[in-house]
C-alpha cells in the first residue's frame, strides 16, 4: 500500500510541477532578448510564414537549418536551452515518433530494403523510403512545436490573446482561451492543497471504500466552489468593463528592427521556395 501510495503521491506532484513550470514562460517573455523586443504581430506573421515553410519542405537537410534556426533564436532570446527541449520534445513530438515508426516497414512503405532480419520465420525489412517518410514527418513536428512553443513563451499572454484577434480569431475563442490560461494555475493550487490536507488528516493507509469516498467528496466540493468562483469573477469583470477583449495599456509599436526582421523572413522563405519548385 504504501509502494502505491508513493506512486500516486509522485504522480500527482510530478504533474503538478509540470503546470507550475509554465509559469516561467512569462518570466521569458518579459527578457530582455530579441523575440521579446519585436512587435507581437510581425512576430506572429513571420513565425507563421516559419511554420508554413516547414508544412510544405520536402527536404530534411533544410528542415534541420530551419530547426537549427529556431534554436539559435532562442539562444537569442535568452531561453534555457534546457526548458526550451524539455517543452518542445515531450507529448506531440513522441508521439508522432511512435506514428512514425510503423512506415519505416516494407509491409507500410514498400522500396529499397535498408536493414532486413529474420524473427521466427517472418522477414521484417526496413526500407530507406520508409526511412526518410517518418523522419520527414517527425522532423518536421518538432519544428513546428519548437517555433509555436516560441513564440508563446517569446510573447505575453495579453499580447498573443490581442494578436490573435488582430488575426480575426473569434472573440469566443479567445475569451475561452483565456479563461482557461488565468484559472488552470489556480485549480492546480487548489489540487496540491487538497491532496496535502487529507494525507495531513487522513494518513498514507486506508481502505478503497474511504478512499472514493474522499476523491468524490472532494470532486463535489471543487465543483461548487468552481461554479461560485465562476460567477463572482464574471460580475467582477463586467463591473470593470470588461467586454470579451483583451485589453492592454500600451499598444503595439513597430519599430525598424521589426521590418528588417519581416524582410529578412520574406527573403529567406521567397528563397526557400524558388529553391523549393526549380528542384521539383
Amino acid at each position: 500500500m504504501l509502494k502505491n501510495h508513493n506512486f500516486i503521491e509522485r504522480s500527482i506532484m510530478g504533474a503538478l510541477s509540470f503546470f507550475k513550470e509554465s509559469i516561467f514562460a512569462e518570466e521569458c517573455a518579459s527578457q530582455k532578448g530579441f523575440l521579446q523586443s519585436l512587435d507581437p504581430r510581425i512576430k506572429a506573421i513571420t513565425f507563421i510564414l516559419f511554420i508554413l515553410q516547414i508544412l510544405f519542405t520536402k527536404d530534411i537537410i533544410v528542415l534541420l537549418c530551419i530547426y537549427a534556426a529556431c534554436l539559435l533564436l532562442a539562444k537569442l532570446s535568452k531561453i534555457d536551452l534546457g526548458f526550451f527541449l524539455k517543452r518542445t520534445w515531450v507529448f506531440i513530438p513522441l508521439f508522432s515518433l511512435f506514428i512514425a515508426v510503423p512506415a519505416i516497414f516494407s509491409i507500410f512503405t514498400p522500396g529499397a530494403a535498408l536493414i532486413t532480419w529474420r524473427v521466427g520465420g517472418i522477414t521484417i525489412i526496413i526500407t530507406r523510403q520508409g526511412l526518410e517518410a517518418a523522419t520527414l514527418f517527425v522532423m518536421r513536428v518538432i519544428t513546428s512545436v519548437s517555433f509555436a512553443v516560441l513564440l508563446s513563451i517569446t510573447t505575453k499572454h495579453f499580447a498573443l490573446l490581442k494578436v490573435l484577434r488582430l488575426f480575426k480569431i473569434p472573440q469566443i475563442f479567445v475569451m475561452t482561451l483565456g479563461m482557461c490560461y488565468r484559472y488552470v494555475y489556480l485549480f492546480i493550487e487548489v489540487i496540491e492543497n487538497t491532496y496535502l490536507a487529507i494525507k495531513s488528516r487522513v494518513g498514507i493507509r486506508m481502505s478503497p471504500q474511504r478512499g472514493r469516498h474522499i476523491v468524490a467528496s472532494n470532486i463535489a466540493g471543487l465543483w461548487q466552489r468552481s461554479y461560485q468562483l465562476n460567477k463572482d469573477v464574471y460580475k467582477a469583470m463586467l463591473s470593470r468593463g470588461y467586454s470579451g477583449e483583451p485589453l492592454i495599456l500600451d499598444d503595439f509599436k513597430t519599430t525598424l528592427i521589426d521590418w528588417l526582421w519581416l524582410f529578412a523572413v520574406l527573403v529567406v522563405n521567397a528563397t526557400l521556395l524558388y529553391l523549393r519548385y526549380r528542384t521539383a
